[in-house]
């Protein structure tokens, strides 16, 4: 498999911008709002998202975590790591997460810090095998394709939470 760099990082700008899509409707006094039976908020959805893109960029530019948009404790420019990782449960606090605007912009920057990243790999990085939680291991172009398909699904939920919310449908 010769995985095309440019293909994988349009998928990235592709989920970036149909999640986008879907706050529509969501500010600063509702995105940390939850619906009966339905698991993640705007917020969380954004830093969790985030988060991940973040931790594949890393394998491939070696830069750590960024500090202005994850830390320890949740603050109000930054993601509580803990509160957003995988197996997290969301606050309905939204003193527990940044304004919507920065959640947003903090979302946006791993799309483009992981699609560009993805750009400069060559196909050899590409193919490296990579441990991936308790998942196993798999060649870094398949977690680029999972990282897209994750934030199709967490696209799904903010969908699902517009309708339970009664926001105007989307499509």
């Amino acid at each position: 498999m010769h995985p095309c760099p440019e293909t994988l990082a349009s998928a990235v700008d592709q989920s970036a911008r149909l999640l986008t899509r879907y706050l529509a409707g969501f500010d600063d006094t509702n995105h940390t709002a939850q619906a009966e039976h339905l698991p993640n908020h705007a917020a969380w959805t954004l830093g969790h998202c985030a988060l991940y893109m973040h931790r594949l960029a890393e394998r491939l530019d070696e830069n750590p975590l960024p500090a202005d948009d994850f830390s320890p404790e949740p603050a109000r420019r930054a993601f509580g790591t803990e509160l957003v990782a995988f197996g997290s449960k969301p606050s309905a606090s939204p003193d527990d997460y940044p304004p919507l605007a920065r959640c947003t912009e903090i979302y946006e920057s791993a799309c483009h810090r992981l699609a560009h990243a993805v750009r400069d790999a060559d196909a050899a990085t590409l193919t490296r095998p990579l441990p991936w939680g308790k998942s196993g291991e798999f060649p870094i172009w398949q977690l680029v394709q999972r990282i897209t398909f994750h934030n199709g699904t967490h696209t799904g939920q903010l969908a699902d939470l517009r309708r339970a919310l009664g926001f105007p449908a989307m499509l």
